[in-house]
């Protein structure tokens, strides 16, 4: 049976959902955030250390100004009222991405970051403002930089996702079968699931399934 350490999920389809449940695209993002808070406590209760969550990407700033301007204002209010929440539940987050924000967006992640930093029970990943073709690109430049020898072993020490695992499993929900330049290195023996149930529809049943589907592959690694 397959050790489950890190899962990495494309949170894909809330604009889809809110357009063809509610007729906006903001409800489908604020209904997906529901679905962020029900996996939180499934991958706790399943002892799975890391959570890696695609939320925003370097290509989404070519959506509309109010939608991101309503995302940003989503994760502003989540980190105000719940990151003392997640910090008395020993859940740490960390921002991949480039922190490109406003002032205050910028000044409640590092807060988040700071607060949670020591805590040991699950660490939540969020890429914001993220693109792995950047990532390795910023790698590659630090390493030259540095005058640093180029391997895998130092590419690694280099990555936003240093001193974390590789994930073992990548969900995509929203029915669209493709990597969106999200971890595109870390990804290379990842499992990978496509989902057809848009984000907000998306629940504890559907990840569990997952989940036991996962341990049940046999994973060669280049091996027979």
């Amino acid at each position: 049976m397959n050790h489950l350490k890190h899962v990495a999920i494309i949170m894909d389809g809330n604009g889809r959902w809110g357009l063809k449940f509610k007729n906006s695209r903001n409800a489908g993002h604020k209904a997906g955030l529901n679905t962020v808070e029900k996996i939180i406590k499934e991958t706790i209760k399943n002892k799975i250390k890391f959570l890696t969550l695609f939320a925003f990407s370097t290509e989404n700033w070519k959506r509309p100004k109010k939608e991101i301007n309503y995302l940003f204002t989503l994760l502003e209010n989540f980190l105000i009222n719940r990151i003392e929440e997640l910090h008395n539940k020993n859940i740490k987050l960390k921002i991949l991405g480039s922190k490109k924000f406003s002032s205050k967006l910028n000044s409640l992640l590092k807060l988040a970051e700071k607060k949670t930093s020591k805590n040991t029970k699950l660490q939540i990943n969020l890429a914001l403002n993220y693109g792995s073709k950047s990532e390795l690109i910023n790698a590659f430049k630090k390493m030259k930089k540095n005058k640093t020898y180029i391997n895998e072993k130092n590419l690694n020490k280099n990555l936003q996702t240093k001193n974390i695992p590789d994930p073992d499993l990548l969900i995509r929900t929203g029915n669209t079968k493709r990597l969106s330049n999200f971890l595109l290195w870390q990804l290379a023996y990842s499992e990978i699931f496509f989902e057809k149930k848009l984000w907000p529809s998306f629940n504890e049943i559907d990840y569990k399934k997952i989940i036991k589907e996962f341990k049940t592959i046999k994973r060669n690694f280049g091996k027979i």
